[in-house]
């Protein structure tokens, strides 16, 4: 994938720990396109990528907007971003890539989002209008103070509800959002994981292909649940070196092959992003990632090497 150059055009507080970021070409062209539900990946000083959702109307071809959350716990991402980044400086970055795409026939979207979750959220929730479609956005938030966006949500009308926790007494309740749900209904969710985990708990009922979700960081694991079991490790044989090695039960593949003098792309190495997927050429798949959804993994033929194993005893990679 391509690389860009974009100059920061704008940078504005939207929100309690929420800037609005601003971006465009230095020489004024034309951006490449995007779809609702796309990100960038940002290279950041310290060899940092982190990746960030665009909000903007997908028609504008003369910048990028992006909501970046100051995260509690930064590793020096968001915390860079907040502190010192301003207009008119640099910054370099992938050409959008898109692993939360919006279904195009649906009958009804059912759009929830916490937090700067609201991010990919607004960006299909512009689409939805334009194109004249049934759709709902809920945003929860803390307070109000952490309402990102909160005049442009608005704006596009009573198909949008606020929720604060503290005025209401308490989180969101998805199980009444998902009841009743019309066939042919998709569920788009992002925010922090425990939200993301009440729908999933709620929407459990609906078919495999109707709840999405774009995840910020891997959900903490649940101690009551089974483990998938790890055995003895697998062998990889990467198709165009001709090289084979063997993956141990506390080894991901990633780190075997960096082990071994490969370079592969990679960013968050917990399954989110999708910059490791590589192709698979023989052998099946054991997927733990949080970008393909469960009703697209059989028969996949890729993988996200930073988590994903294998239930076969080796599996032939493209590589």
């Amino acid at each position: 994938m391509s690389e860009l150059t974009l100059r920061v055009a704008a940078v504005a507080a939207e929100a309690r720990d929420v800037l609005r970021l601003e971006l465009a070409a230095p020489d004024g062209r034309e951006l490449p396109p995007f779809e609702p539900g796309a990100h960038l990946a940002l290279r950041l000083p310290g060899g940092l990528v982190r990746h960030y959702s665009l909000l903007n109307d997908w028609r504008e071809r003369h910048r990028y907007v992006l909501g970046v959350g100051r995260a509690a716990a930064s590793r020096g991402g968001s915390e860079y971003i907040h502190s010192s980044l301003r207009q008119g400086m640099e910054l370099h970055c992938s050409e959008p890539a898109n692993n939360f795409r919006l279904a195009p026939d649906a009958t009804h979207y059912l759009l929830i989002a916490g937090g700067i979750g609201i991010t990919p959220i607004l960006g299909m929730a512009r689409w939805c209008q334009a194109q004249g479609k049934s759709w709902q956005l809920v945003y929860a938030a803390r307070s109000r103070v952490r309402l990102a966006f909160y005049e442009e949500l608005g704006a596009l009308g009573g198909t949008v509800r606020f929720h604060c926790d503290d005025e209401q007494g308490g989180p969101l309740a998805v199980q009444p959002l998902l009841a009743g749900l019309a066939p042919g209904a998709q569920v788009y969710c992002c925010g922090p994981a425990p939200l993301m985990q009440a729908v999933q708990r709620a929407g459990a009922a609906l078919p495999a292909d109707a709840l999405h979700f774009e995840w910020f960081s891997a959900p903490a694991e649940d101690a009551s649940a089974p483990t998938p079991e790890a055995g003895d490790g697998f062998w990889i044989d990467l198709a165009r070196s001709g090289q084979s090695f063997h993956v141990p039960a506390d080894r991901s593949i990633l780190e075997v092959l960096e082990q071994n003098g490969h370079e592969v792309p990679y960013s968050c190495r917990e399954g989110l992003c999708g910059t490791c997927e590589t192709a698979v050429c023989g052998g099946e798949p054991d997927h733990r990632d949080y970008v393909y959804p469960p009703s697209q993994r059989e028969g996949l033929r890729s993988m996200l090497i930073c988590v994903s194993r294998a239930k076969s005893p080796r599996l032939a990679l493209d590589l």
